[in-house]
Formats: structure tokens, C-alpha cells, sequence
């Protein structure tokens, strides 16, 4: 398959931010993704592109999220520090989670300019965080806090080893990825979640074990899509007995062929 056919998927950055105190990069911005999320985007032959964030203390040219979002056929939005609770019109419950605002903002920004183009959207983890915010939504800041008679969602010494079950919604769009399957197995990762749904989505699944909000997806007809999942299906493990990562990249760039037709992006 020549590059000229091949699906061009941004993206969004993780943000190191400059710390004088670093022995590497010292006071230096450094932006990058994670492995392991390039690669499952790379699985299925699309390109892989980190999109990074055209402002900041040392912003040369004229380039804008826009730009990226006119010349890629989609994006995912994934992992890394909390949405910061300013984000969605909250203070800070603690100061250890005030998470990332630059970020969240950036991301807003980048969410925006591919709905404008109409480009398709997949959340993974904080991906799913951050669209319901951007959209309106709210969270949980900590959800051992919040919610003590929870699920632990993140365990840090077991990290994606840590499982349970996700029960998917009857008639939803993510059920007919998973034909016969009412109930799955997940990693999970993660200690915020979604407290408010942000309007115009529709709840796809949740956790089996205490309710949490596990998988969303824009409800809106005649809008471009969005969707996004709690847990993380780039760290599936070949063999395990968790739920294929495979049916959601798929159905991702689906969305994302059907687009790049129906512009005639090169």
C-alpha cells in the first residue's frame, strides 16, 4: 500500500512541561505519545502522526490545529495527567489533582478543529475524560474519594494488569461491535471519571462492578463522530481473555475511510 493511500491519523500530545529542575531538557517543553498507542493506530497500516501544539513560549510560523485537521483523516485523543477540574468549572478537591489545563486546552482546541472539518474523534482514557469535558460534561476528580464503595479503577503496582468487567449496552452501536457479548473484561487505569454526561452522548457501557461510565459516543445524527472508551485497548495483550482491541480501531477508521471519501482528501 503506497502513503498516498494510506490513512493519516493525528495524534494529540502528552506534555513534559519545562522544569528547571530536570537533568535532561533542563527548562525545556518537551511534547511526545506514548508507544504503544502509535502502534496500535500503525496496526492495521494507517500513519500514525503526533500533532503538537502550535502555541507556547517559543511559537515560530503560522501553523494551527486547523491545518492538521484539513490534512488528517482523524484523531485519537489519548492518556497521560488529569483534566484539570478548572476545565469544567471546579476547583481543585486536592492539589495533587489539578491535573493539566495547557493541555486540556490544547486539546479542546484540537477536538475543535477536527469537528469542524468533520473528521472523526476516538478518546482513549483521558481521551474519553477530556471529550466529555470539551463537550459540556463533567467528572469526578478522585474516585476513591468521591465514591468510596467504588471498584479500585488504578492500582499502581499492577498498572494494566488490573481487570474487571464492563457491561455493554443493549441496542447501543458498541453491542453491534461485539455481537453476542453483554459483559467483557477491561484493563483499567485510571482514578477520575465521568460524573456528568456531557449532552448530545449516550452511555455505551459501563463498569460491572459499581456503574462508572466505561464507553460514549455521540447520539447526534448527521454529526461526525465521536466515541471514546475509559479503558485503554492499545495494552491489550495478545491471548488475553479481555476484549479484543481490534473492532474498535476498526470501527475507527471506517469513520475516518467514509470521510476521507466523502471529501476526496488526498
Amino acid at each position: 500500500m503506497s502513503s498516498h493511500s494510506r490513512l493519516k491519523i493525528g495524534i494529540s500530545a502528552c506534555f513534559m512541561h519545562a522544569d528547571p529542575t530536570r537533568a535532561l531538557f533542563t527548562g525545556k517543553t518537551l511534547q511526545y505519545v506514548e508507544q504503544s498507542i502509535a502502534h496500535w493506530v500503525m496496526s492495521t497500516g494507517a500513519l500514525a502522526v503526533m500533532i503538537p501544539s502550535p502555541s507556547g513560549a517559543t511559537q515560530r510560523g503560522d501553523v494551527t490545529l486547523d491545518h492538521y485537521a484539513h490534512w488528517l483523516d482523524g484523531l485519537v485523543l489519548h492518556g497521560g495527567a488529569d483534566v484539570s477540574p478548572l476545565s469544567y468549572g471546579e476547583q481543585p478537591l486536592e492539589a495533587r489533582w489539578c491535573g493539566d489545563k495547557i493541555r486540556d486546552e490544547y486539546e479542546i482546541d484540537l477536538v475543535a478543529a477536527f469537528e469542524r472539518h468533520g473528521k472523526p474523534v476516538f478518546g482513549v482514557c483521558r481521551g474519553l475524560q477530556l471529550m466529555n469535558v470539551a463537550y459540556g460534561g463533567t467528572l469526578y476528580q478522585d474516585i476513591a474519594t468521591q465514591l468510596p464503595q467504588a471498584l479500585q479503577h488504578r492500582d499502581a503496582t499492577v498498572y494494566d494488569r488490573n481487570f474487571h468487567t464492563v457491561d455493554i449496552e443493549p441496542g447501543s452501536h458498541l453491542q453491534s461491535l461485539y455481537p453476542g457479548h453483554s459483559r467483557v473484561k477491561v484493563n483499567s487505569i485510571h482514578h477520575q471519571a465521568i460524573k456528568q454526561l456531557a449532552p448530545g452522548f449516550v452511555v455505551e457501557a459501563t463498569s460491572g462492578e459499581d456503574g462508572l461510565v466505561e464507553a460514549i459516543r455521540r447520539s447526534e445524527p448527521g454529526r461526525s463522530y465521536l466515541a471514546a472508551v475509559q479503558w485503554h485497548p492499545e495494552f491489550h495483550q495478545s491471548g488475553a481473555d479481555t476484549i479484543d482491541d481490534a473492532a474498535l480501531l476498526d470501527d475507527f477508521l471506517n469513520a475516518a475511510r467514509a470521510t476521507k471519501r466523502e471529501t476526496n482528501t488526498p
